[in-house]
C-alpha cells in the first residue's frame, strides 16, 4: 500500500511539475496597430511566441497620439510593459540613462542576427552606436499604389510617369473616365507623412536631412527645393474628395481597393490592406516610388525591449526570445506578408518576396538614396510643429507656399529659439 502511496505521489508531482513547466512566462506588449493588415501582422508574433511558451497581453493606443509620452509615464510610474514599440531616440535615451531598456547589441552579434540586416534596417534600430530595437519590418513613407484596372480604365499607365509632372497630366484622363484620381485622408498624420515623403522625394536627401536632421539648419527655408516640395503639398490638398476629411488611411486605401479612385501614395503599409482584400501584387494592384523620386523616407517598425534589477531572469530571458523570433527569416517574411511591409533579414526565401518588396529592396541598395523617418533622427516637438503647420496649410486653400514656409520659420523659433 505504501508502495503504492508513494508511487502516486510521484505521479501527482510529476504533472504538478509539468503543469508548471508548461506556464508561459507572460510578456506585456504596448504598440498602436488597429487595422486588420496590422493585427494580423501582430498574430503572426503572438502565434510564435506562443509556441515558444510566452505569453502575450497587450496594451493598445490610438495610432500617433502621443504615444512616447504614455510610454515615459508608465515606466516612471512603476507600471511598464515588457516590450513596446517606440521610434523616438530620446525616450531611448532617457530610458537608457534609468537603465530601464535592454541593449541587444551582444545578443544581435552572438546570434548572427546583425549581420543579416541591410544597412538601412541598422541605422534606424542604433541609438549612440548601440542597438536598441528588434526590427519588425521595412516600409517606405511615400509611395504609389495604384489600381490595375481603374488605370486600365483610364487609359493611364503609370509605370511610365518619370516624374511629378507626368502623374498630374494624367489626372484630367483619369477625372475624365469617372474615377477619382488621388485618394487622400484629411489627417495630420497622413499630411504629415506626405509632406516628409515629398520632402524626400523632390527636394533629395541633403535638404531633407537639414530640414529634418538632429540639428535642424534655419538656412534650409530659404531653399527653392524646399519651396517646391510644399507646393506638391498643396497640389494634392486639391484632388480631396469630400469624405476626406478626418478619413483614416485605411478606409483611403479602401477607395482604391474598391475602384472609386486610382491611386494613393502613403506609407506600403497599405500592402498590407490590398492582401488582406486578397488582392495580388503585380496582377490587381501596381506599386512604385514617387515618380522621379531622389530619396525614399524609411520607417523600420521596430520593439524596444523593457531592462531593469526589477525583472526576472526568466522574463529577460522571454524578452530576449521575443526579439530573436521577431527577426527569425520565416517569422519576419510571414509578418511582412500581412503588415504589408519588406522583411528585415537579407537572407530571407527569395520566393517570399512579391514584386513590391523587391522594388524597396532594389531602392535600398542604391547608395544615398535613403533618409531616415523624422521620428527616428527629428526633435519630437519640431516634428509635431511642422504636422501642425502642414495640417493647417492642407486645409486652407488660400495660404501660400511661402506663408507655410514662414510659419515653418517661426515654429522653429519656438523650439530651438
Amino acid at each position: 500500500m505504501l508502495v503504492k502511496a508513494l508511487a502516486g505521489l510521484s505521479a501527482a508531482l510529476m504533472l504538478t511539475a509539468t503543469a508548471y513547466a508548461a506556464d508561459p512566462t507572460p510578456l506585456t506588449i504596448y504598440h498602436s496597430w488597429s487595422t486588420p493588415s496590422e493585427m494580423a501582422a501582430l498574430n503572426v508574433l503572438k502565434t510564435t511566441l506562443a509556441s515558444n511558451n510566452i505569453g502575450w497581453t497587450e496594451i493598445a493606443i490610438p495610432h500617433d497620439t502621443g504615444a512616447n509620452v504614455s510610454l515615459t509615464n508608465m515606466v516612471t510610474g512603476g507600471n511598464p510593459p515588457n516590450v513596446f514599440m517606440n521610434s523616438d531616440p530620446g525616450v531611448i535615451r532617457d530610458l537608457a540613462k534609468q537603465g530601464a531598456i535592454m541593449d541587444l547589441t551582444q545578443y544581435f552579434n552572438d546570434n548572427g542576427i546583425a549581420k543579416n540586416l541591410p544597412p538601412t534596417v541598422l541605422q534606424e534600430i542604433t541609438v549612440d552606436g548601440k542597438i536598441y530595437k528588434a526590427p519588425a519590418g521595412i516600409h517606405i513613407d511615400g509611395m504609389v499604389y495604384w489600381n490595375m484596372d481603374v488605370a486600365k480604365k483610364a487609359g493611364v499607365d503609370p509605370t511610365k510617369w518619370t516624374s511629378l509632372d507626368d502623374m498630374w497630366k494624367d489626372f484630367d484622363k483619369v477625372k475624365a473616365a469617372g474615377f477619382q484620381p488621388l485618394a487622400v485622408g484629411s489627417q495630420d498624420f497622413q499630411v504629415g507623412y506626405l509632406t516628409h515623403a515629398l520632402i524626400a522625394a523632390v527636394a533629395g536627401p541633403d535638404i531633407y536631412n537639414r530640414f529634418y536632421g538632429p540639428t535642424v539648419d534655419p538656412k534650409v527655408f530659404d531653399e527653392p527645393a524646399l519651396k517646391q516640395a510644399i507646393d506638391w503639398v498643396r497640389k494634392f490638398s486639391l484632388q480631396v474628395d469630400a469624405g476626406s476629411q478626418n478619413r483614416a488611411w485605411n478606409d483611403t486605401t479602401a477607395l482604391v481597393i474598391t475602384g472609386k479612385a486610382l491611386m494613393q501614395i502613403h506609407g506600403d503599409w497599405m500592402k498590407g490592406e490590398w492582401r488582406n482584400a486578397g488582392k495580388v501584387a503585380g496582377q490587381d494592384f501596381g506599386c512604385e516610388n514617387i515618380p522621379g523620386t531622389k530619396a525614399l523616407a524609411v520607417t523600420v517598425d521596430a520593439w524596444n525591449f523593457l531592462d531593469g534589477p526589477n525583472l526576472s531572469d526568466t522574463t529577460k530571458q522571454a524578452e530576449l526570445e521575443f526579439a530573436k523570433l521577431d527577426t527569425d527569416p520565416k517569422v519576419t517574411a510571414e509578418f511582412a506578408a500581412k503588415k504589408g511591409s519588406t522583411p528585415v533579414r537579407t537572407d530571407v526565401d527569395p520566393s517570399a518576396l512579391d514584386v513590391c518588396n523587391k522594388v524597396v529592396l532594389d531602392s535600398l541598395a542604391k547608395p544615398d538614396m535613403s533618409v531616415q523617418n523624422p521620428f527616428n533622427i527629428s526633435d519630437a516637438d519640431w516634428v509635431r510643429s511642422v504636422w501642425n503647420v502642414m495640417f493647417k496649410f492642407w486645409g486652407d486653400q488660400s495660404e501660400t507656399s511661402d506663408q507655410a514656409i514662414q510659419e515653418l520659420k517661426d515654429q522653429y523659433d519656438q523650439v530651438f529659439g
